[in-house]
């Protein structure tokens, strides 16, 4: 398929998606539509209802192309192991976000190829703010119908980091080093490095791969870097889902100098 029409085929599929959670978000009693997950994390109707748009989406734009998702079946190991390629999908990232009504939550799309994340979608519906990338198609946003190409900042000075809302013990050590301290929720802590807002995002409390597939491909595609903590490779579809710490920069900064200050 032509990749021009792939992304704009998976914008389609986030923002269908995004106006299904959208809904959801403004049912004025939040008790009806939440349930609980085996380890007690939060699921919400608008996690399902996207799942289904997204799922439904990518089966017709690639019907030969597995899907791993949040919400999705589960699927074994060795199942999974032979998939050469397929998409990540985190239908609803920020889900504690969406239930304090802040609007910091998004739609995640990646898709995965030898264990890499080629290309990622990343739609914040609130906002209604899209970006996308890869790295051998760049990186992108789209605001108010407007795209602009976006690259991370060449900074290596008076840094600025993000950081989720909640962070670990070396996220807060890090914050009481950099000029400028940022938090927000949700994958959009990539786009705000790849879109020069920061320079660097560490995360050592955990995530899934799921969290930040779309986001390692948008920043990738935007100039920067993405690592585990250890300065190995991160990479995707390993048999226990859960990601390790890792680090997200401009490419400008080594976490063990940025440790050592």
């Amino acid at each position: 398929m032509d990749s021009e029409l792939l992304i704009n085929e998976v914008l389609k599929i986030a923002h269908q998606a995004g106006q299904e959670i959208l809904k959801v978000y403004q049912e004025k009693d939040f008790s009806k539509i939440i349930d609980f997950k085996e380890d007690n994390s939060p699921l919400t109707h608008a996690d399902t209802k996207a799942n289904k748009v997204i799922e439904d989406g990518l089966k017709l734009l690639s019907p030969q192309t597995p899907i791993l998702s949040e919400e999705g079946q589960k699927i074994a190991y060795e199942e999974r192991k032979k998939w050469l390629s397929f998409w990540l999908v985190d239908p609803l990232d920020g889900t504690k976000e969406f239930i304090k009504r802040n609007g910091e939550f998004t739609v995640n799309i990646a898709l995965i190829e030898n264990e890499v994340p080629i290309f990622g979608v990343i739609y914040a519906p609130v906002l209604d703010v899209f970006y996308w990338g890869g790295k051998t198609v760049g990186a992108f946003k789209k605001s108010n119908h407007e795209t602009t190409p976006i690259k991370v900042s060449k900074n290596i000075k008076a840094l600025t980091s993000v950081s989720s809302r909640s962070h670990g013990a070396i996220e807060e050590r890090i914050s009481e080093m950099v000029t400028n301290y940022l938090a927000i929720g949700s994958s959009l802590k990539f786009c705000w490095v790849a879109e020069g807002k920061a320079d660097f995002y560490l995360r050592d409390s955990p995530t899934m791969e799921w969290d930040t597939a779309a986001g390692q491909a948008i920043l990738e595609g935007a100039g920067g870097l993405m690592t585990a903590s250890d300065g190995k490779p991160f990479l995707y579809n390993k048999e226990v889902l859960l990601n390790s710490s890792f680090f997200c920069s401009n490419g400008m900064i080594v976490l063990d100098q940025l440790l050592q200050r």
